[in-house]
């Protein structure tokens, strides 16, 4: 579980400025709600810490989807409440009922201020206006820090996550999200667009296309026409990607696709990848390979052909690199099922793959099927799973080594002359591996932060690479 933290500039604003402190847990689609309350927040002139002392009050975006998770957002404003006292939450957590049916955070924490569901900047700002009043005219004010329309983004200036739409139509068995989060609610296109070039504009180098189910971009509105630069683009995934690329192409950047669920309509955006408008990876959540355990799950599109349209995909595009996350341990699941789970893994080839041991998150249907293992069984598939995992991706990175790519730079002490570290179109960031670019040969050769370099790969290490930069 990653934690990010806003500290904004400071301003011309007196010692009186009104100060907010901000904490934010979770995915990167609970990141981009905690940056929408920032914007806001700096554009009516508060001043937004990473620290709890000094704050007028505190928000604490908070998220609720494993046990792990609840754990930590609860402890979070628990730290929050000590230090400060004055404390808002918001997120998908604030979203959970506890076993009375009343609000889970107001019943560990009963002296929050509030407490709000995700995706509610407006309730979080009169939340915000009540305990601590508005120091001037929103319409007045810049807003520090800013890509502009974009407004404020906690990940490095270089990256950007693009948050598509919100919540889910999907009833996973194994999942809640959709009871906080809702129903699938496509931003529009134009919406998307302007905001995309505005990151663009503002430097940044790679843009991360992030929703619950991106494949299902534009569904609510039936792929209603919307306009972009004063043309008609269809609202559907397709078009969207199509033109984010577009758009992406002239300032030289990255766009990378997550939450990619395997339909047929996917086949159409490999093309894309192929011809080099997008990056040739795809963030797919596959969960399991057998088809009677993707119907327990109640896992939409047809998980049985999965293999075959990996290899009809890589055929279209040899370039393609999948990542993807499974479960160990569903209730139910036979040892042949799971065998046949790492058989997929094996003759599917996937990149990159995450694995959680099930996990009987409160209020999850998965939770009344029969043939519930043992937590100790769950936590041994798992490690099976990422032995096999490990197995395929570190041979596929071996493969690499002698060819040439092309690095995003994350890190760059001394303008690149003692290395640094970057990511590959196969790397993601914060959740694949990380290429380790070894101090240049050439003396005048230089790099920083944000910057493209071209790298022989020399040596696999782990989950890694490492690189001469070239």
């Amino acid at each position: 579980m990653n934690s990010h933290a806003h500290d904004a500039a400071a301003t011309s604003a007196t010692a009186k400025t009104p100060k907010v402190g901000f904490v934010s847990l979770g995915c990167p689609k609970a990141l981009t709600d905690s940056e929408l309350i920032l914007t806001q927040l700096s554009a009516e002139g508060y001043q937004t810490s990473k620290t709890f002392e000094g704050a007028d009050l505190v928000i604490v975006n908070t998220c609720g989807f494993i046990d792990d998770a609840v754990k930590e957002s609860l402890d979070t404003i628990g730290e929050a409440l000590a230090e400060n006292g004055k404390v808002i939450v918001t997120g998908c957590l604030g979203a959970r009922a506890d076993d009375g049916g009343g609000n889970l955070v107001k019943g560990v924490h009963p002296s929050v201020l509030a407490v709000t569901g995700p995706h509610a900047t407006q309730e979080v700002m009169e939340a915000v206006h009540t305990h601590l009043p508005k120091p001037h005219d929103p319409f007045l004010d810049l807003v520090p820090c800013a890509f502009g329309e974009a407004g404020i983004k906690l990940t490095p200036r270089h990256y950007a996550y693009l948050k598509i739409s919100e919540g889910c139509n999907h009833r996973c068995t194994f999942c809640i999200i959709p009871s906080m989060r809702g129903d699938l609610v496509s931003r529009p296109v134009g919406d998307v667009l302007k905001e995309a070039k505005a990151l663009f504009e503002g430097g940044v180098k790679e843009l991360l296309v992030i929703s619950q189910d991106t494949s299902a971009y534009g569904v609510d509105v039936k792929y209603r026409t919307g306009f972009w630069d004063g043309k008609p683009v269809k609202t559907r995934t397709l078009e969207l990607v199509r033109t984010l690329g577009e758009i992406a192409a002239p300032y030289g950047a990255w766009v990378r696709l997550h939450y990619v669920y395997p339909y047929p309509s996917v086949d159409e955006i490999i093309p894309l990848m192929a011809e080099g408008l997008v990056l040739p990876y795809l963030d797919v959540p596959f969960q399991h390979s057998h088809p009677d355990v993707l119907k327990r799950m109640k896992r939409p599109a047809s998980g049985e052909k999965n293999l075959e349209r990996i290899q009809r995909w890589r055929a279209m595009c040899p370039d393609l690199v999948i990542r993807s996350t499974f479960i160990a341990g569903f209730p139910g699941e036979t040892e042949e099922e799971f065998q046949h789970l790492l058989d997929f893994m094996r003759e599917a080839q996937i990149d990159r793959a995450g694995c959680f041991a099930y996990s009987d998150v409160h209020g999850a249907d998965a939770n009344q099927l029969p043939g519930m293992l043992p937590q100790a069984e769950r936590e041994a598939r798992r490690a099976r799973f990422m032995a096999v995992a490990e197995e395929v991706s570190i041979a596929k990175l071996r493969s690499r080594v002698g060819a040439t790519m092309q690095v995003l730079v994350d890190h760059a002490p001394a303008m690149g002359r003692k290395g640094g570290r970057g990511r590959s179109y196969a790397d993601a960031p914060e959740i694949d591996g990380v290429v380790h670019l070894l101090p240049p040969e050439k003396i005048s050769k230089q790099f920083k932060v944000g910057d493209f370099v071209r790298a022989r790969i020399v040596q696999a290490q782990g989950h890694d690479l490492v690189a001469q930069p070239l």
